[in-house]
């Protein structure tokens, strides 16, 4: 018996290697003879098919890969977690994906054979390979096994029932980043499978990311994948508006998005008006469709400047997201987003990188007041606010209860009222993070040479007052762009700097 003592165990066990598991074993004999392998299967416990099937992955046995698909007894196979931790070799991966599509062509099916899902996402069902290969139960209802069965029922059930009809499709879960004019060896293997089972294999992507790649490459894979999955879409492409046009009625089948970015969209010159208020309306109307977003993110939309309400107007749910960043706006505008239904629930708001310097701030001061009771991240970043524009939002600041962070980086504003911007927020318990541009005082020069020394002083100032205010655990970073690079320098209670100023 070993003593009770933890460390006397410890102490022993140190330097020695641990033997192999009995599961280990039992798949490494069993691999040893893949025929053999493929013939116990039928007989295999439940426990043992993750780690036979880990094990076979990793060893690029994929004779018994196939067979093990086919009697596959979970809802779900959650490869895409194996995958993340062994770097799929392309034979393994189409011998999984040849295996369930000669099983999708055949009009019975295998008895134990449960497969609903094929999960291709890395960061998802982390803890079922790990959990089974310790033999612990503990698996969420979608990867729980069939159940056990006395042996006698059982042997007698396997007798009489071998095969048992088709059943409805098998899902396929992934990710898809397109990127380039090539895919992935792995991706363009699976959706040949998808496009030549298309009405039993069903791709469903939670998330696409579209980068650089020819429009008629992005329609053709748009086409194998189920649109209605698809809750997550970032269009990250130097795409002329009409481009944008030839997209958008895949946009419109998209009914379950929940999050939407758009990216650097802009017009040719010769592009007439008629033809931008018809890609406009293409686009917009799109959004009738699109009954749950949450989450709009427009950047460098150069087609945006006073056609803001165009785009909004078609939203037909409140907002819980609006970013706005790298965009010329007008004030009829921003007027608009003031008293836009879409945004009256807004928690997070984002308009950095909209120059605001010529524009009355009375309709974003109306925005701020009229989110106040949901707003929690407001980021202002490079917007040109200079003292009285800012010093006229402060009221509207002072109200909102939920406010978390506040980020106002690159804005011309004085020590004065970033005194007064602490004192109005002093009351919002749940205001955490502020990131704040250097103020005007800590520069040498009218070409903006910051001077770290001045900086210290006035950073020390405003700990010194959050401290005597009683929120000393509020914290207030600054940030400004470095004179020599433009890279950020940060400074907390010391700066963070850029190489520039290291010395060699």
């Amino acid at each position: 018996m070993w003593p009770e003592d933890d460390s006397f165990r410890s102490r022993f066990t140190m330097g020695v290697r641990a033997p192999p598991r009995l599961l280990e074993l039992a798949s490494q004999s069993l691999l040893q003879n893949e025929a053999l392998a493929i013939v116990a299967l039928e007989e295999l416990p439940t426990e043992l098919f993750p780690p036979l099937f880990m094990a076979a992955f990793a060893g690029r046995h994929t004779q018994a890969l196939k067979a093990m698909v086919q009697a596959w007894p979970f809802p779900c196979l959650p490869l895409g977690a194996l995958m993340k931790d062994h770097q799929p070799h392309l034979e393994t991966f189409q011998a999984v994906l040849d295996s369930l599509d000669i099983l999708l062509g055949q009009e019975v099916r295998p008895r134990r054979w449960k497969l609903q899902v094929l999960d291709l996402r890395q960061n998802t069902h982390q803890d079922f390979w790990t959990l089974w290969s310790g033999i612990k139960a503990s698996v969420c209802s979608l990867l729980e096994p069939e159940p056990a069965q006395p042996m006698q029922k059982r042997c007698k059930v396997e007798a009489q029932v071998v095969l048992k009809p088709a059943q409805a499709p098998v899902e396929v879960l992934v990710d898809l980043c397109l990127k380039e004019d090539t895919l992935d060896e792995t991706i363009s293997y699976l959706l040949k499978k998808a496009k030549q089972r298309r009405s039993l294999l069903h791709l469903r992507c939670q998330k696409l990311r579209i980068f650089t790649m020819p429009m008629q490459s992005i329609r053709r894979i748009l086409k194998v994948v189920q649109l209605d999955s698809i809750q997550d879409l970032e269009v990250n492409c130097i795409w002329k508006l009409a481009t944008l046009g030839r997209f958008v009625p895949h946009l419109g089948r998209m009914g379950n998005l929940r999050r939407l970015l758009l990216s650097r969209i802009h017009i040719l010159p010769r592009t007439t008006p008629d033809q931008e208020e018809h890609f406009i309306d293409q686009l917009t109307i799109q959004f009738l469709n699109l009954p749950h977003l949450q989450k709009l993110y427009l950047d460098s939309i150069s087609f945006l400047e006073g056609r803001l309400h165009q785009v909004l107007r078609c939203l037909k749910t409140p907002l819980e997201t609006l970013w706005i960043t790298n965009c010329l706006i007008s004030e009829s505008d921003l007027a608009y987003l003031s008293q836009c239904p879409s945004v009256s629930q807004l928690k997070d708001l984002g308009l950095s990188g909209v120059n605001l310097t010529s524009l009355s701030l009375e309709p974003l001061k109306v925005l701020i007041e009229w989110t106040s009771a949901t707003l929690q991240d407001l980021d202002l970043d490079e917007c040109g606010i200079m003292d009285s524009q800012f010093s006229a939002l402060l009221p509207a600041l002072s109200c909102c209860s939920q406010l978390t962070t506040f980020s106002f980086c690159g804005n011309p504003i004085s020590m004065a009222v970033l005194e007064s911007l602490l004192h109005h927020t002093m009351g919002l318990s749940k205001l955490s993070h502020v990131l704040y541009p250097s103020p005007l005082e800590s520069y040498e020069d009218v070409r903006g040479t910051l001077h770290l020394g001045l900086l210290a002083q006035l950073h020390a100032r405003l700990k010194r007052l959050l401290c005597e205010s009683g929120r000393s655990s509020m914290v207030w970073v600054s940030a400004s762009p470095c004179p020599h690079c433009g890279e950020q320098i940060f400074y907390d209670t010391e700066p963070i700097l850029c190489p520039c100023y290291m010395p060699a």
